[in-house]
């Protein structure tokens, strides 16, 4: 059999009309606007110009629609654009580079916007899972408690940008600050710092912290878990969190917090003290022992040893629990780690005395779940940014975290299985970008899927789903 065959006769012409091969995405920019996120926005951009030509709410929701689709630049915005038949009119690259530059000047009021309509979102995904659905943490149901995991991320920069500088990576570009839910997968902020920026700058981290939490609807701010990397060692960040949990002005309020902490040289002397009977098991992300890793707490060596006044300035429920492995053939170990032979890893928290501390170790371990948020991120429009402009990459990384939650919002609002978990790539390819035939009929657009196609139907309970949603106004 030649292994030409399967092409024999083929050939291919102009004409097709009525075909689109956005059917998944057209999906998604209805979500958009069943939610109200075009109108949210045009209000936060009211009055940002004084010819505005296209709705500014549209161009920007357009554009995260971009880049939830897979664009990575501006231009990208033309596989909307060409598609009219589908998605009607939709500006052209000038006007969202206009828009963009717009936004960078509304960013609390777009905040504000995205807040509002992000409280909408949640009331539908609780509506559909009768709640919002818990974190988990070794095995254990966290309930009722949001997450929120704060992490940094270099964005490299192939060009000279404003505020792009040698970062500690040895790298150029921006140190981004990123805050996610852990419960639903949403990006609440993104900071755009300069590549030089410190990775344990409270200031900038406690700046996030609040946007994160004015990002969650009222009603879940009540008991929240934060994890901060190893920038938790700042003392001013753990005294925020703290004063945090304690605020006068929310008594209802309740924050635990599990931070990176500087394994010193205080840290290095008391560590060895820790009888090895004491050492307990780490544990896995099911609960199960794991192999490699043994965990015990040092709070009582640090604050009662001869440096304790170091530490008796910290918060008293403060707690410092510290982890230890064998490490990995080829790990870079200090001089320290070398001689005791093994890896050592510190966490501070606040969470009670009630937990085991094999628990305690894994909440903050569980910090590395932020790591696949990001590259969820890097996915969705963040592995570059577009312009040498701050102002527009500003606006771009707007439209970056609105993406990467109208990604989430259709895995909770509209997926079952395999798709309600699926990473954005494959989502393009089964969803999104899913070939179809648009037929009128009257007033009416049917967007017919090939049943050969395996998530066709879907697809199909998607949309059906989308258009049940209530339309906010």
């Amino acid at each position: 059999m030649k292994s030409t065959q399967w092409s024999a006769g083929m050939y291919a012409t102009v004409g097709g009309k009525g075909i689109t091969s956005r059917a998944g995405t057209a999906g998604a920019r209805m979500l958009l606007d069943k939610v109200g996120m075009p109108a949210a926005i045009s209000a936060a951009l009211a009055g940002t110009t004084a010819y505005p030509g296209h709705d500014r709410g549209r161009v920007l929701t357009d554009l995260a629609v971009t880049i939830a689709d897979g664009g990575t630049r501006l231009g990208d915005v033309d596989a909307l654009a060409d598609q009219g038949e589908l998605f009607g009119p939709v500006a052209s690259v000038a006007t969202g580079w206009r828009v963009l530059a717009e936004t960078s000047g509304r960013l609390g009021e777009i905040t504000a916007a995205r807040a509002e309509v992000r409280a909408h979102v949640w009331e539908q995904i609780a509506a559909r899972h009768g709640a919002i659905p818990p974190s988990t943490v070794a095995g254990t149901d966290l309930g009722d408690v949001v997450v929120l995991r704060v992490d940094a991320t270099i964005v490299i920069a192939h060009s000279d940008k404003e505020g792009a500088a040698g970062t500690f990576k040895k790298t150029y570009g921006h140190d981004l600050l990123t805050a996610w839910c852990d419960n639903t997968g949403e990006c609440l902020v993104l900071k755009l710092r300069p590549g030089n920026a410190g990775s344990n700058t409270a200031d900038d981290h406690i700046e996030v912290i609040k946007d994160a939490i004015a990002q969650l609807p009222e009603t879940h701010r009540g008991k929240l878990l934060i994890t901060v990397d190893g920038a938790g060692s700042s003392h001013a960040l753990v005294r925020f969190l703290d004063r945090l949990g304690n605020d006068p002005g929310h008594p209802e309020r309740t924050v635990y917090y599990a931070v990176g902490f500087d394994v010193d040289d205080r840290v290095r002397s008391v560590v060895g003290e820790v009888p090895e009977t004491v050492w307990a098991a780490a544990v896995r992300t099911d609960g199960e022992p794991r192999r490699n890793g043994q965990v015990a707490e040092l709070t009582g060596l640090l604050r009662e040893g001869p440096d304790g006044d170091r530490y008796r300035n910290w918060p008293k429920t403060l707690r410092l629990i510290a982890r230890r492995e064998r490490p990995a053939p080829g790990a870079q170990l200090s001089l320290f780690e070398q001689h005791a032979g093994f890896r050592f890893q510190v966490t501070a928290t606040n969470l009670p005395t009630g937990h085991q501390v094999p628990f305690l170790e894994a909440v903050h371990r569980l910090q590395a779940r932020v790591e696949a948020f990001i590259r969820r991120g890097k996915d969705t429009g963040l592995r570059r940014l577009p312009s040498k402009k701050k102002t527009i990459n500003l606006g771009w990384c707007v439209a970056v975290a609105m993406a990467c939650d109208l990604l989430a919002w259709l895995r909770l609002l509209t997926l079952d299985g395999e798709l309600a978990k699926a990473e954005p790539k494959t989502l393009r390819y089964r969803v999104l970008h899913v070939a179809a035939r648009i037929i009128r009929s009257g007033r009416r657009r049917e967007i017919r899927i090939p049943e050969t196609w395996p998530w066709a139907h879907q697809i199909a309970a998607m949309v059906d789903r989308i258009q049940a949603l209530p339309t906010r106004a």
